[in-house]
């Protein structure tokens, strides 16, 4: 705000005058109506959540609140401060209800307008086409904890943050974003507390996705890349079947600096089961760099195999990994660190610090 003063020679001063302690000033980063709403132990998370305007910051307080959240509000900061979620004894229908096969729901649903789905086939629904984004919304320091599908999903977001939350046991996926755009997803620690799940973190975005600075451990998937240009970076996984996994057809995602360790041997265990620390499967223009991998062996069971990185064909549609890169990474302790098996031209593996095959490694 600004404010005319004139002072005792008659010269007008321009003196800039924040009163953002009483109204909210959104260029300063303040809340549009007022300070923050804050939600007590035994209140409503979601009643807040309908309340608040555009930009508005909610403080939750720590308890556990057995609810379910949609939010379609723009600018919404919702932070747990140590506040628990956990499922209700009665569902509530949103955009996400499904969204990860029949019956299934999620503890965070962060939506847009007019959302089209296609029909469940696999994984999660796809999004066809989203009437308006949800945009700049931000969920952190909540602990979100055994929803039968999703503890945190985005569906239909632009300039979305899921940062430095706890997400355990969701039963399908701990995070999921799908037919948003640059959605941040960073420095949360995602786990099964028991046998493995489904994926820990996946990214099904339109475009600009970032995945950094993740804990996941106890999932068959750690990271689901099928976002193009997908930027993953610096996220550890641990206890998984595949530790990152780039998806059919995928082009342009960046694998760098994470650290993939100590597979599941579980996972080969099954007739034709695999554990692997990276793979790109008929994916192209993949860039696997400076990513430390270690761990991935069968441990003795009698099935199935174990690398720490492969370049994969896909089976199913018939693509052929191509133009991928694989370089400067680190290999240890694998029962093979580096598999390639693709025909398709242009894969690039140099400069890796492994011992098997011999011929891929420095």
């Amino acid at each position: 705000m600004v404010v005319l003063v004139w002072d005792w020679s008659g010269k007008a001063a321009l003196v800039l005058v924040y009163l953002c302690l009483w109204l909210a000033c959104p260029t300063a980063g303040g809340d549009w109506y007022g300070g923050a709403i804050r939600v007590k132990a035994g209140e409503s998370i979601q009643a807040a959540i309908d309340t608040a305007h555009p930009g508005q910051l909610i403080l939750v307080a720590a308890a556990t609140y057995a609810e379910q959240l949609t939010i379609t509000t723009d600018g919404l900061r919702l932070v747990g401060k140590g506040a628990i979620l956990v499922p209700p004894s009665s569902t509530v229908e949103n955009t996400c209800s499904g969204l990860a096969g029949p019956d299934t729901e999620a503890g965070i649903c962060i939506t847009g307008q007019d959302i089209e789905l296609a029909d469940f086939v696999v994984e999660h629904r796809k999004v066809l086409s989203v009437g308006q984004p949800v945009q700049g919304v931000l969920v952190t320091e909540f602990e979100v904890q055994g929803f039968s599908g999703l503890d945190i999903a985005v569906v239909g977001g632009q300039d979305v943050q899921v940062k430095g939350n706890t997400l355990y046991d969701g039963a399908q996926y701990g995070c999921l974003t799908v037919g948003s755009k640059n959605t941040h997803v960073d420095a949360n620690n995602v786990a099964s507390t028991g046998d493995p799940l489904f994926i820990g973190i996946c990214m099904d975005d339109m475009s600009d996705v970032q995945v950094t600075k993740n804990r996941v451990a106890g999932y068959t998937v750690g990271l689901c890349i099928q976002t193009n240009g997908a930027y993953v970076y610096a996220n550890e996984v641990a206890d998984a079947c595949y530790g990152a996994f780039v998806d059919p057809g995928t082009t342009g995602a960046q694998v760098i600096g994470n650290h993939i360790s100590e597979g599941n041997p579980v996972c080969a265990s099954v007739p034709d089961g695999a554990l692997v620390g990276i793979a790109t499967l008929g994916a192209f223009d993949t860039q696997v760099q400076a990513n430390l991998v270690e761990g991935m062996t069968i441990a003795g069971t009698s099935n199935g195999s174990a690398a720490g990185i492969a370049i994969l064909n896909d089976p199913v549609t018939g693509l052929a990994s191509a133009n991928n890169s694989v370089v400067e990474n680190v290999l240890r302790d694998n029962d093979l660190d580096i598999f390639v098996e693709t025909p398709g031209h242009g894969n690039v593996v140099e400069g890796n610090q492994c011992s098997t095959p011999a011929e891929l490694c420095s």
